[in-house]
């Protein structure tokens, strides 16, 4: 497979790597930036595991090929909390444990973030929509559609009190 080189913008900060032409996004930031937490649960966009945005917009990074993130703006799970302080969202998945085994948390999280940054109060209806593409096998998403919900009002509460 030949390679090519690739800048971008990954969770603020420039990077360069080497990206085969026929690797996935996905695979390039696991085995070429070491971001693991991004999973790899199909292969085929159906199960969100893989969720980053792109340039704003969410999109699994197992369907973008490598080449593709030149010179654009990619935000992993990596990039949600900043100087060691956990993103509400994070929190409040743990408050409400919405989370059993994990393998689906980060790709849940960073919907769940492109979410509230382009609706600050969505209904449970518009969360569970925008999560439709976020496959979970253990929780019942009960706990994380409420998770969102007590996110969105605590960043909503952040954004008045500025």
């Amino acid at each position: 497979m030949s390679k090519v080189r690739v800048s971008a913008v990954v969770n603020g900060e420039p990077v360069e790597f080497l990206g085969g032409t026929r690797q996935s996004l996905l695979d390039a930031l696991r085995d070429e930036l070491g971001l693991t937490g991004s999973k790899e649960g199909c292969g085929t966009g159906d199960c969100g595991a893989c969720s980053i945005t792109l340039d704003g917009t969410l999109v699994c990074s197992c369907l973008v090929m490598a080449p593709e993130a030149q010179g654009r703006r990619i935000e992993t799970i990596e990039g949600m909390a900043v100087n060691g302080v956990m993103h509400p969202l994070q929190q409040q998945f743990l408050e409400h444990a919405a989370l059993q085994c994990g393998f689906c948390t980060p790709g849940l999280l960073v919907a769940a973030k492109a979410l509230l940054e382009r609706n600050p109060d969505p209904t449970e209806t518009e969360i569970r929509y925008w999560l439709a593409g976020n496959l979970c096998r253990c929780t019942g998403y009960d706990k994380v559609v409420r998770a969102v919900q007590d996110a969105a009002a605590q960043l909503r509460q952040q954004e008045a009190a500025r």
